[in-house]
């Protein structure tokens, strides 16, 4: 069996609305698609959802890395995941459109083996439960009829974007803990927005509201500042931006830097690293989350495979797609009342793309 055809495709589709971060917003998925066919008639499928802010590159650029890189596949065996993953990193090693590419590979092995994908990394089905993301709002009231809205939804857990000045964060955070009672879980991401001294002024309020934990409070580059605030020992920090390799992950975990460590698919480049990551992580005794930028079902998929396969993958942030005013996937990931997440029983990935919501087909054959 070898790879007769490899074709790179862009996806957009818009969001019911914008998700507001401290390092920008997202208003639709800019996506790149890979699809990798083979000369037994198997077909494996991949995406990548780059942010540029995190992942230094866009849908253009990724498009046109994806492109360059896809003759690079053809006639090599796509069970052979390691090798044609080296292939491919030795051209480029930090274009998020690897994650694509290494995502189709492991849909092809998976589907060789005449197994779900989760099974073929070693795993069983389990029960997912995501969470779901509030962006960063201009009023307490908008955030708090939001939150209510989720909960009315069956929702139990609850990921709000912070990172504002001052204490605002406060005044939305506590406004959402009073509407929604104790029971409900409250996680925060500043996405880099704090530094130090405010993290310092924050802590004990955010105690005090029950957050589960801080997620990327600091720049990418100030591990010194998650140990000094870990150091404390009074919430849980979380890694995000920090972290998109296993060496990254080594690195914060040595320096007694965090609790958890936020595994994206796109940041790592696909399953490979992520699984590295986990095994790092799964040394340590530290749990980790699954998380996701923009992704489609067919992405999210993949990552939900992933976390079925290593229990280490504690907390799940797979809602993305929840925000999307169409859904262009077939098969995959569904989501049943409050955010429980089935992948089912079919080989491999078990999720694909309709045709007709792909543009800018590229297309190299054998």
């Amino acid at each position: 069996m070898k790879i007769s055809a490899v074709k790179v495709s862009k996806l957009d589709v818009e969001m019911h609305q914008a998700i507001k971060t401290p390092i920008g917003e997202i208003s639709a998925a800019r996506n790149v698609v890979v699809r990798i066919e083979t000369s037994c008639g198997l077909v494996g499928w991949g995406e990548t959802s780059p942010m540029a802010a995190i992942t230094y590159d866009s849908q253009a650029s990724t498009y046109a890395m994806g492109v360059e890189m896809a003759p690079l596949l053809l006639g090599q065996s796509p069970v052979a995941v390691e090798s044609c993953l080296a292939l491919l990193r030795r051209y480029c090693s930090r274009s998020s459109v690897l994650c694509a590419f290494d995502m189709a590979l492991y849909d092809l092995a998976a589907q060789a083996a005449g197994l779900p994908l989760y099974a073929y990394l070693g795993g069983s089905a389990r029960s997912l439960r995501t969470d779901h993301t509030i962006g960063n709002q201009e009023s307490v009231e908008a955030t708090v009829a939001m939150a209510l809205d989720l909960v009315d939804a069956g929702f139990d857990t609850i990921k709000l974007k912070t990172g504002r000045p001052g204490t605002l964060d406060l005044e939305h955070l506590s406004a959402v803990r009073a509407a929604v009672g104790p029971d409900i879980a409250l996680r925060i991401d500043c996405n880099q927005g704090w530094d130090y001294p405010q993290a310092l002024r924050m802590l004990p309020a955010l105690a005090e509201l029950g957050v589960e934990y801080l997620e990327q409070p600091f720049p990418v580059w100030d591990v010194d500042s998650f140990a000094r605030l870990r150091a404390r020992g009074v919430l849980p920090l979380c890694a995000d931006e920090s972290v998109f390799n296993h060496h990254d992950a080594w690195r914060l975990l040595r320096a007694d830097a965090v609790d958890y460590l936020n595994i994206k698919l796109v940041k790592s480049g696909g399953l490979n690293t992520a699984l590295k990551i986990n095994s790092v992580a799964e040394a340590a005794g530290v749990r980790c989350m699954i998380g996701c930028f923009g992704e489609s079902r067919l992405g999210l998929t993949a990552a939900a495979h992933l976390a079925m396969a290593r229990p280490t993958i504690h907390f799940i942030d797979l809602d993305s797609a929840l925000h999307f005013r169409e859904d262009p996937v077939v098969g995959g990931l569904s989501y049943g009342d409050g955010g429980h997440i089935s992948v089912g029983g079919a080989i491999g990935l078990g999720a694909e793309l309709e045709l007709s919501a792909l543009s800018d087909v590229f297309e190299v054959t054998l």
